[in-house]
């Protein structure tokens, strides 16, 4: 079985300093302006060094450089490597990669949803696709949901070549930035892939909100509002549900970034990492989030802004879940899942979370570490 490996090295640049993606050479220098730091490579190594672990030797096919060699060196692997021209640092170094590597059965990629556009159309033939979720957009339905887990499904893949079975229609779904920033969200399809069915280990493409949902979610915000604690800092997670609890007060809560309560008031709207990370200073901290639709990620998904240091401070205890009873049973297995980076937080996170589903419902559901 023959695999090959190409890396967006900017992938995911933009979400913790807020920029919602990295697509296009001006939104990847204004990122760098405001100190982002890229993980795409180091998130891709990990995936392809636990792939080295299960598998010692497994032959790979990989782009040159920071495309994908760099990311792999020292692992062990048969690793072969791809001629390219030197690359431009556009959405066409990833186009390049793709075809010259289109011979693989699989090719694996690190990246978000504009990566997958770019690999999906580039790709021929029967060629298999697979997703390392380095982006800040991550709703189309290639993605495993950890880089451990996309390791482990390739080792397996490659000791049992046999018993894969295909899925010929992945969505692959992506957001126009611009929009997204603008505050409005709206998924587009692209195209279909075919993936690896691999029920626990890949996510699927994000559903959205029933139209019928929004008198639940309005009665469980407001029953959050209500029990806030003076002199506890409350972060406001992306989404509507999110953002309800903020409605319940009186504020228009950013949508698609993260706000800051202290005292029911806003004092920091679609924040940093950094500046998030020096309010929460010395306060107890609370952060407030919804549920992504099927997929069922509370963290790792479009919201990087809320970064690990956060997440430690606040704990699995300092978490407040917001989802619709209907989101719940449309999840596309009945668990919630955290992606944050560091798989010791993630593992630290697992265990029951109360969601709360409308005015006095809550429903106990288990988060599970992406690994």
């Amino acid at each position: 079985m023959k695999i090959g490996l190409v890396v967006n090295p900017v992938a995911g640049l933009g979400g913790a300093v807020g920029l919602k993606g990295t697509d296009g050479a001006d939104t990847v220098a204004e990122a760098l302006r405001r100190g982002a730091v890229a993980q795409a490579g180091a998130r891709a190594r990990r995936a392809m060094a636990l792939l080295a672990q299960r598998v010692p030797g497994a032959p790979l096919c990989v782009a040159p450089g920071a495309l994908g060699a760099d990311w792999v060196a020292g692992l062990d692997l048969a690793v072969q490597t791809a001629p390219l021209p030197a690359p431009t640092g556009s959405a066409e170094d990833t186009r390049r990669a793709v075809r010259a590597l289109g011979d693989c059965d699989v090719l694996v990629f690190a990246g978000g949803d504009g990566t997958a556009r770019d690999v999906a159309s580039s790709l021929e033939g029967t060629t298999g696709l697979l997703g390392i979720p380095c982006g800040v957009k991550m709703h189309s339905g290639v993605f495993a949901i950890s880089p451990e887990a996309a390791g482990t499904a390739l080792g397996e893949m490659m000791l049992n070549p046999a018993a894969i079975r295909w899925d010929d229609a992945a969505e692959i779904m992506d957001i126009d930035e611009d929009i997204l920033r603008a505050g409005r969200l709206a998924p587009r399809l692209y195209g279909y892939a075919r993936v690896p069915q691999l029920r626990a280990r890949i996510q699927a493409a994000k559903g959205g909100p029933r139209q019928d949902a929004g008198q639940a979610l309005a009665g469980a915000a407001a029953e959050i509002a209500k029990g806030m604690e003076a002199g506890t800092l409350y972060l406001i997670g992306p989404g509507t549900s999110a953002g309800a609890v903020a409605q319940a007060i009186g504020h228009r809560a950013t949508l698609l970034g993260t706000d800051a309560l202290l005292d029911h008031k806003i004092i920091a709207r679609d924040a940093r990492s950094a500046d998030l990370e020096r309010l929460a200073q010395g306060r107890k901290l609370r952060i407030v989030l919804g549920v992504t639709g099927r997929q069922g990620f509370l963290l790792g998904r479009g919201n990087q802004t809320i970064s690990e240091a956060l997440i430690a401070q606040a704990g699995r205890a300092g978490l407040i879940v917001l989802a619709t009873a209907e989101k719940l049973d449309a999840l596309a297995q009945p668990m919630l899942w955290v992606d944050t980076g560091d798989p010791q937080l993630d593992a630290a996170l697992s265990g029951f979370v109360h969601v709360h589903t409308g005015p006095r419902q809550r429903r106990l559901i288990r988060i599970g570490a992406a690994a």
